[in-house]
């Protein structure tokens, strides 16, 4: 069987804990970060947080990502993503589905229940 040390789990998901600084719902999952940021973007936040890597149930490592409770909407629509970005150097660092979608309105604000990102072990 194969197998990865957590050290090589946690050097790729560090990335998110040190350098996400910002986190978009978007219509769509994103493809880029002018997708992210721009194009598929109905609202974000800037209060990110993200925890240091950790065992995943399952095997793998993990990251947490804490609830977010001020996004501000700047488009109506239908927010079915997220998208984390790092705004310096203009990166797509991770996008994924919402646990559930949600319609936002301009000029309102948004919610998020904190969720995981993981690396599972190989197979």
């Amino acid at each position: 069987m194969a197998k990865l040390g957590d050290r090589v789990f946690d050097n790729g998901l560090t990335v998110l804990d040190t350098e996400a600084n910002a986190i978009h719902i978007t219509s769509q999952e994103a493809v880029d970060y002018t997708d992210a940021t721009s194009t598929s973007t109905l609202g974000s936040s800037a209060s990110l947080s993200i925890g240091a890597p950790a065992d995943r149930t399952g095997g793998g490592r993990e990251v947490t990502v804490a609830a977010i409770s001020d996004g501000s909407v700047a488009a109506t629509g239908v927010a079915s993503h997220y998208a984390i970005v790092d705004t310096v150097n203009l990166r797509l660092l991770a996008a994924g589905a919402l646990a559930a979608s949600q319609s936002v309105t301009s000029g309102n604000t948004f919610t998020l229940a904190s969720f995981t990102i993981g690396i599972p072990d190989p197979a």
